[in-house]
């Protein structure tokens, strides 16, 4: 198939999904949307389609654990529809006497979905449930990688669709083999984009003419201070850190430990099978061989990654992550990066002071925008974290990975796409929701007029700077 017959493809996809959508709205009701939403929300969340979903992504991907891959399917997926149960997002939503406003709830009309191959099919079906809630249809443009885990999620999506009579045309998928051509029209051809990924994807989703919603690069890192609870703090990190081999973003990429409790940290550490790595040149020449990180590392099992870095017999039998001592940051040093694997970097701050300042350079340096943790029992520190630091988030006392893409312990909503604000380029500072697939259309009526004096206005900074 030649590039004019790939658009030609696409154009056809994106045309069979707008005539759906069309039909999906016109006489809908708010039980069609959400009957739509749950059929999409079932197909993942049944156990033995669950299961073949992980089976199949970490076989086709190599990212990534089976068990974790199940539990994010499940856990993401029910959030999600606790969520938006009870939303409306149908019709009229508000009716404001005293504006004289009625606003009733729109479809964007056709969503073209970008998803990466960490989360091949959490990451599609969060959206498809969204885009259905909404009223809308998709067209989901998996990485070469994910095509496989899309493909059967759509197939399990279509026999749920079957049993309520909904098209099949309402979701869709750019077919193998993938390109950025296919991708590209996909996205000049919907009437909005959401893209979780590469940071070259969200660069081409910004710039695709298409409004686009679109998050940016996770580098977590957080901040151990001499207040915090040492052993919750280490069982918390490693537990999240390990958590489907360290292919989130939000996985903690560095721990920064006040020196008064530092040794006290690693020790229970170590526990809970954190191991500590003094020797940071030799990590980094196994982890980025060639300038770009180790494939036999990233997102591997801690065995495999052990054996890849050449660690073997140098650690404990039950390390589960490596943390490596470093006090450099930026490009030079890598370790202060993302490194989807179990590896995180380990900085020894003098005091609270230093280490906030440690964590404001690693998050200028990348990750700006997605989040920062903090392990304290003085609050205020949280708060002061959240005026102070280019971050949109601040997780208090948390298991990061299952913190800030929302958690039943926890407000954030469920969400695998986190917005990073301006600081990441981004429009958006929330996580990816139901309002990011909706818009609304306002009635507006005459009401007695609401027309201040001039004085009202002005009175009191005439008071303080004269008139």
């Amino acid at each position: 198939m030649n590039a004019h017959d790939d658009i030609a493809q696409v154009e056809a996809i994106v045309a069979r999904a707008r005539v759906a959508q069309k039909v999906f709205e016109t006489d809908a009701t708010q039980e069609h949307y959400d009957r739509a939403a749950d059929a999409a929300a079932w197909a993942i969340m049944e156990p033995s389609r669950n299961r073949a979903l992980a089976e199949l992504a970490v076989e086709t991907t190599g990212l990534g654990n089976v068990p974790d891959k199940i539990t994010k399917n499940h856990r993401k997926t029910l959030g999600l529809m606790r969520d938006i149960k009870g939303v409306r997002t149908q019709g009229i939503i508000s009716d404001d006497a005293a504006t004289g406003i009625t606003e009733i709830a729109r479809p964007v009309g056709v969503v073209g979905a970008v998803v990466p191959s960490t989360n091949p099919a959490a990451t599609p079906a969060n959206n498809i449930i969204n885009a259905l809630k909404c009223g809308n249809a998709v067209v989901v443009a998996p990485s070469p990688k994910g095509v496989a885990s899309c493909e059967l999620l759509l197939q399990y999506i279509y026999t749920e669709f079957d049993k309520v009579g909904l098209d099949h045309d309402l979701v869709q998928m750019i077919p193998a083999p993938g390109s950025k051509a296919k991708t590209q029209a996909m996205m000049e051809l919907s009437d909005r984009v959401v893209c979780t990924g590469s940071q070259n994807n969200v660069v081409r989703a910004q710039t695709c003419g298409t409004p686009a919603v679109a998050v940016g690069a996770g580098n977590v890192t957080v901040i151990v201070d001499e207040t915090a609870d040492l052993p919750a703090a280490a069982a918390k990190i490693t537990a999240s850190k390990t958590f489907d081999n360290a292919t989130s973003c939000s996985s903690e990429n560095s721990m920064i430990v006040v020196d008064a409790v530092y040794d006290d940290f690693v020790a229970a550490l170590a526990k809970e099978g954190g191991a500590l790595v003094r020797d940071e040149t030799a990590i980094v020449a196994k982890l980025w061989p060639d300038g770009h990180l180790n494939r036999s590392v990233i997102a591997q099992d801690a065995d495999k990654m052990i054996a890849a870095l050449g660690m073997t017999g140098d650690v404990p039998e039950d390390t589960k992550f490596l943390a490596v001592e470093t006090d450099g940051i930026g490009a030079e040093h890598p370790l202060s990066g993302e490194k989807l694997s179990r590896v995180a970097a380990l900085y020894r701050a003098r005091d609270y002071d230093e280490a906030q300042a440690i964590a404001e350079r690693i998050l200028t340096f990348q990750g700006a925008g997605h989040s920062i943790g903090i392990h304290t029992a003085d609050d205020a520190r949280a708060v002061a974290l959240g005026a102070a630091m280019p971050t949109c988030r601040v997780i208090v006392n948390q298991a990061h990975t299952f913190a800030t893409g929302g958690s039943f312990t926890n407000g954030m909503p469920f969400s695998l796409s986190m917005g990073c604000g301006s600081w990441g380029g981004n429009a958006i500072d929330d996580n990816l929701h139901w309002k990011h697939f909706l818009q609304t259309t306002k009635v507006i009526r005459e009401i007695p007029a609401n027309e201040p004096a001039v004085d009202d206005i002005f009175a009191d900074y005439w008071a303080d700077a004269g008139k």
